[in-house]
This record gives C-alpha cells, sequence and structure tokens, in this order.
C-alpha cells in the first residue's frame, strides 16, 4: 500500500510535465539576476510554492477528470507518457480520498508559500498567486472547468508563461519587467503548445467526454496547422525583439528552432497517430526547454 502511494504521489508530482513552471521560473529568475543579487531563500520559497501548487492542481484535476470519465475513455493504443491524465485511480494507486488529501495539502503549502512571501517580502506578489491557484483548481473544477470549454490552452499559456516567470521576477526585484513580459509570453505560446499537443492523442477520449478542447474543436488536421502557425508566430517574434531595443543575446532562444521543426514535421504528417506523435511531444518539451535556456542566458550575458 506504502508503495502504491509513493507511486501516485510521484505520478501527480511528474518532474517531466512540472518541467514547464520550472522553465518559466528559471526564465524569471535570470532575468532577475540580470538586474541584481538573487535571493535564494526566497527563490526556494517560489520553487516549493509553485511546484505544491501543480501537484495540487493535476490531484485535484484526476478527480474532475475520472467524474466526468475522461480518463476512463482513454484507450490503451492512444496512452502516452505525456497525456492521458496522470492515471492514479484509473490504475488503482490511488484511492478518490487520498488524491483529495494530496489536493488540499499541496493547496495549502503553495498558499502559506504564497502568503509568506507576501507578509514578509513583496505584498504585490498576492495578486499573482492568486490568479495562478484560481487558473490552477478551475482548469479541471466547475463552473468554469476551463479546459473542458476550450480556454486551457489560453490558461496554460498565460500561467506557465508571463504569470510564474512575471512573479518570480517581481518576489527578487520587488518591479515588473517590460523585456520579462514580452520574452515569457513567447514561452506561454510554446508551453501552450505543449499542452494542445499532448491532446491529440486524448482526441476520442476528450469527444466522449464532452471536453471541448481545441483539438477536439478543430479537428486534429486543424489543430496540427495551428500548431505549426504558433511556433512560426512564437519564433518570428523573438526573432524581431532586438529591433525594439530588446538584448540581442535573447536570440540564444532560438536554438530551440531544431526539435520545433522536428515536432511540427512529425506532427503535419501523422496527426491521427498516437505512436508517431510521440516524439513530437517529447520534442515539443525540448523546445520550450531550450527556448528558456537560452533565453534566459541571453538575459544574463545582457
Amino acid at each position: 500500500m506504502k508503495s502504491k502511494f509513493l507511486q501516485g504521489f510521484w505520478r501527480l508530482a511528474d518532474p517531466k510535465i512540472s518541467l514547464a513552471s520550472f522553465a518559466s521560473m528559471f526564465l524569471g529568475a535570470c532575468a532577475a539576476a540580470a538586474d541584481g543579487a538573487l535571493h535564494f531563500g526566497w527563490l526556494a520559497v517560489t520553487v516549493v510554492g509553485i511546484f505544491a501548487i501543480e501537484v495540487a492542481k493535476n490531484a485535484s484535476g484526476e478527480i474532475f477528470d475520472w467524474n466526468s470519465g475522461n480518463d476512463q475513455a482513454v484507450q490503451e493504443q492512444d496512452r502516452s507518457p505525456f497525456s492521458g491524465g496522470k492515471r492514479v485511480l484509473v490504475d488503482n494507486l490511488l484511492t478518490k480520498n487520498q488524491t483529495a488529501a494530496i489536493a488540499l495539502a499541496c493547496y495549502l503549502l503553495g498558499g502559506i508559500a504564497g502568503l509568506s512571501i507576501v507578509l514578509w517580502r513583496e505584498p504585490s506578489i498576492l495578486w499573482v498567486g492568486a490568479v495562478g491557484m484560481a487558473l490552477a483548481f478551475f482548469y479541471h473544477a466547475p463552473p468554469f472547468q476551463l479546459s473542458y470549454r476550450g480556454l486551457g490552452e489560453v490558461a496554460v499559456a498565460a500561467c506557465y508563461g508571463p504569470l510564474i516567470a512575471v512573479g518570480a521576477y517581481l518576489v527578487q526585484r520587488g518591479a515588473l519587467s517590460n523585456e520579462l513580459l514580452a520574452v515569457s509570453t513567447l514561452l506561454g505560446l510554446l508551453i501552450g503548445l505543449f499542452l494542445l499537443i499532448n491532446e491529440f492523442p486524448d482526441f476520442h477520449a476528450d469527444s466522449s467526454a464532452n471536453k471541448r478542447t481545441l483539438v477536439v474543436r478543430l479537428g486534429r488536421r486543424a489543430a496540427s496547422r495551428l500548431y505549426l502557425g504558433t511556433l512560426v508566430l512564437t519564433f518570428a517574434g523573438l526573432a524581431v525583439l532586438p529591433l525594439f531595443q530588446f538584448p540581442l543575446p535573447l536570440w540564444l532562444g532560438l536554438i530551440a528552432v531544431i526539435p520545433a521543426y522536428s515536432a511540427a514535421r512529425r506532427l503535419i504528417q501523422n496527426p491521427e497517430t498516437t505512436s508517431a506523435i510521440v516524439p513530437a511531444q517529447a520534442q515539443t518539451l525540448l523546445t520550450f526547454l531550450l527556448f528558456a535556456l537560452g533565453a534566459g542566458i541571453g538575459f544574463l550575458l545582457a
């Protein structure tokens, strides 16, 4: 039983998916370090708080997706390491009560971390934390159920892009950065595409559960073209930033074009075959990680 619980918790923590929040925090921390010394204690509190909310979101989402029948509808041939939910209830690793307890405990931990920053470091972080926690919970939960209404992609792009990056910067510097806001918005688009491509294997399950993701709304072939168009827009945006007096070293983020091209090519050619999409999912993950790494180093060099 203990082993099953630990396996279930590990799935909810899901390090490969949590890389999205870590990438955004890395970008925000690099921008903050470029403008002054980092306070590593408060950076650690920020990391713990965001990671806790990430686990809480995954846990509460498992319950709502189970109740809708979404997770149970994922067929074996459509299972992927990156999509189909965490399956802690489907695979009987955790009970509903255990999953709810993990969600509650982690939301509380994230809230405590946020309030400690508000009280002893930076009061204006309150609105960032409140919006982030609301998006995390109502991503799956009624009455908003953002992921069921075709708004999950927008919420993910906003939260994992500018909200987390600017929040991490705000904790360190007590101010906002227009340069970081622009770059982190582009990063958010790439993270939003990671959610989008993860919805392709779940197409039939989401349709059966009335989960109206963008892939369900548009169809897989049209959604694959949206994926490609957003990639082009994102990298074009990064390429032109130095023309508007942004630091030239931010172009280091363009290294992410390499896996992005490969991912887009695979997806356009095979939008309806999960086995062919899985490598593109991994390449999309690598795309936003390299973008954050390159752009973060660009801030430091600038």
